[in-house]
């Protein structure tokens, strides 16, 4: 049997019923329904109501069919309708279709190509969009899957490097379980083994005369955070004092045991990685610090504060008076020096920073006085750049209140004269001036006067002219 007699006896198999309205068969059966000529030009065209998604489709009519079609279905359209025409009898088979409708509108469509007697060519689709769309969200979850693995991994890649590459020896224990979750290399040398072999074993069984319930309430009571302490061990194995310095932290739901452990000569070594680190902390701190003697000369300075000051090297900046970096110079180093000295520390003061090119930089600078008894006294100072802080202040509210004050003087222009108008001006400049100096000296009158160049006196009456002060409180 030929294989067009079969496809004949398949559809003459049984009977189904005829249906009224052919038309409305092809709508209910599929999304996009298009008629062509032999010449490819759309003759008519049905959209689905339930796919709404498609659009208004009827200026396709009249025009080539092939002309709503990107290049590479294109070329695939025009391939499977010469074979189509080339074999009457060639079972339909579903293409898929990307339609360009407008320039910027592109939507898939899969295609099923029925040829009739009469040489016209109808098209029935189904609507790609609802499934393109799953497929693009799948796509994405499983990028987002990837993404989020790739990271998971690089995590515990730092994970196991910084666990590693830290000297100081310490353990992670399960502490409902008691079992040694992991540990880095130096913790693995106290006990005479490598941390491969120490992970999954019980904690306690490593140290001579403990039990598991014994030594984790020993661990609770010293991980209290009022009064942090360390638990004394002996291992068994070495018979090596230890000291365990616990904390305990939860990660998904669980508790766990962060277990730091020290030698007997270990406050001797903390001491000198605590200095190790101050020295690190100095010269890679991204605050600027400098150090100076008693009348505010350089000493020393981090690498922040040298690129505050456009400078290349320290010894560019040492043996100079740190009042040559600071905008209002002698005021600013008198101030700071003084506050220093009174209670041993300056807790915040604002100043600009001049660097040797002229640029300026505001910062927030702390300050303390340091007694060595091997050296001179001086002052180390620690300077954050505030100059992001200041302009979002300037646009949240210094500024509008300078504009409404202004506002509030301009609205006087033709209703007094200029004199007057002049001298309301000088006032609102005034009180902003005064109103500044008093934030930046924590209100400290007698520095902002000098700050001013005003006299004590002369200042108080300033106060009381704009309202900072009353009578009352003169007296």
């Amino acid at each position: 049997m030929t294989r067009q007699d079969h496809r004949r006896s398949w559809t003459k198999a049984g009977s189904l019923p005829q249906p009224a309205n052919f038309a409305t068969l092809i709508e209910s059966a599929c999304d996009l329904a298009v008629s062509l000529n032999e010449e490819m030009l759309v003759e008519g065209i049905s959209v689905n109501g339930d796919a709404p998604s498609l659009g208004c489709l009827d200026h396709w009519v009249g025009r080539q069919f092939d002309s709503f079609l990107t290049d590479e279905s294109r070329i695939k359209f025009s391939q499977r309708i010469a074979d189509v025409m080339a074999d009457p009898d060639l079972a339909p088979k579903a293409i898929e279709l990307n339609h360009v409708d407008n320039a910027t509108w592109e939507f898939p469509v899969r295609y099923t190509i029925h040829r009739g007697l009469d040489g016209r060519i109808l098209l029935l689709g189904r609507d790609m969009q609802p499934i393109a769309e799953v497929q693009r969200r799948l796509l994405q979850e499983q990028l987002a899957r990837e993404r989020d693995y790739q990271k998971l991994r690089a995590e515990e890649s730092f994970y196991r490097t910084v666990l590693e590459a830290s000297t100081t020896p310490i353990m992670l224990v399960d502490a409902r379980q008691g079992r040694i979750r992991d540990a880095n290399a130096a913790a693995a040398d106290l006990f005479g083994t490598s941390a491969q072999a120490l992970s999954g074993g019980m904690f306690a069984q490593l140290f001579e005369g403990r039990r598991r319930d014994e030594l984790t309430e020993a661990l609770q009571a010293a991980a209290a955070p009022d009064q942090p302490a360390g638990v004394d061990v002996v291992v068994r194995r070495l018979g090596r004092m230890l000291r365990l310095m616990p904390s305990f932290f939860r990660a998904s739901g669980d508790l766990y045991l962060l277990c730091r452990i020290e030698e007997a000569d270990q406050q001797r070594k903390d001491q000198e990685h605590s200095s190790r680190a101050l020295v690190q902390l100095f010269a890679s701190s991204a605050d600027a610090i400098v150090l100076t003697d008693a009348r505010g000369v350089i000493r020393d300075a981090n690498e922040a504060f040298l690129a505050m000051i456009d400078a290349t090297e320290a010894r560019q900046a040492r043996g100079l008076s740190l009042a040559e970096f600071l905008a209002r110079s002698g005021v600013d180093i008198k101030l700071i020096l003084e506050a220093a000295t009174k209670q041993d520390r300056l807790r915040s003061y604002g100043a600009q920073v001049v660097s040797r090119i002229g640029s300026r930089t505001s910062v927030d600078i702390s300050a303390a006085r340091l007694d060595n008894p091997r050296s001179d006294p001086g002052f180390g100072l620690i300077m954050r750049d505030v100059t992001r802080r200041e302009q979002m202040a300037t646009e949240g509210g210094m500024v509008l209140m300078g504009d409404d004050a202004m506002r509030q003087v301009m609205d006087l222009v033709g209703t007094t004269s200029l004199k007057e108008l002049a001298s309301a001006t000088s006032n609102v400049v005034e009180k902003m001036c005064i109103e500044t100096a008093l934030q930046l000296t924590s209100n400290n009158r007698v520095a902002a006067a000098e700050m001013l160049g005003l006299s004590r006196q002369s200042l108080y009456v300033k106060l009381r002219k704009h309202g900072f002060i009353d009578d009352s409180e003169d007296r």
